[in-house]
């Protein structure tokens, strides 16, 4: 996964892009917000330092988010609530106050991929089975077309919210396994969501019933929920 670094600072940078590359992620690495604009836009993710040299940050992901919907985190040392709502509703997908570590970015950078549903940039060749952003995933009678972000029951369209959309794509990535709720609010909503998380429940149960079958998604008590197709054996089943 290509990785765009957009931060000023050496003393960051450097140990940042060599964390990131044991983790098999590749850094490109600029120093200014007019260096970060004027890329060839073939990052997979943008890492956004807010502090830059020539102009706010802020404009940054103002601009990039104008232009192309790659998922930004932003990595600052500003860490108070103005300037995380700022940047969130400019654009970004997830804030990030300095210091870190390199583990938790890359937990948030895999939790941000996997709810915007932006894949790495690779050969098809090497593409494997999941579901990419390209191609409609069919299981059973539903389907779910990340790139136009509709989804199908039975050939007819349903309409979902944003965020029920995303939760559904988020429990289909992996069809039977069952996600815990932390699991999901930290992919599905903002990891800075300190609602209650009966916000969850709400969005299942208005989902179940625009699936119009509430078997679709199922509850693993005292754990999370797991998506299925109503009518099919439970994995494991023998035939």
């Amino acid at each position: 996964m290509r990785l765009l670094l957009i931060e000023d600072d050496d003393r960051i940078a450097g140990p940042l892009t060599e964390g990131l590359g044991r983790y098999g992620f590749t850094v490109d690495r600029v120093r200014t917000g007019a260096a970060g604009l004027a890329g060839d836009g073939s990052a997979d993710l943008v890492l956004l330092d807010l502090g830059l040299p020539d102009m706010d940050g802020l404009d940054v992901c103002r601009s990039l988010r104008a232009r192309s919907p790659v998922p930004i985190i932003m990595i600052t040392a500003r860490g108070e609530e103005a300037d995380r709502v700022a940047g969130l509703e400019l654009g970004a997908d997830d804030y990030l106050a300095k210091p870190f570590g390199v583990r938790e970015l890359v937990a948030r950078i895999r939790a941000v991929t996997r709810r915007t549903g932006a894949l790495p940039t690779v050969p098809p060749a090497q593409a494997t089975a999941p579901p990419t952003a390209a191609a409609p995933q069919r299981l059973g009678s539903l389907e779910v077309d990340r790139r136009t972000r509709q989804v199908r029951v039975e050939g007819g369209e349903i309409a979902l919210t944003p965020r029920e959309f995303d939760l559904l794509a988020y429990l289909a990535q992996d069809p039977g396994a069952v996600h815990s709720r932390q699991q999901i609010m930290d992919a599905v909503w903002d990891p800075h969501f300190f609602g209650p998380t009966k916000t969850l429940d709400a969005h299942v149960a208005s989902l179940r019933r625009k699936l119009g079958d509430a078997g679709w998604i199922t509850t693993a008590r005292g754990v999370g929920f797991r998506l299925t197709v109503p009518g099919a054996p439970p994995p494991g089943a023998s035939a």
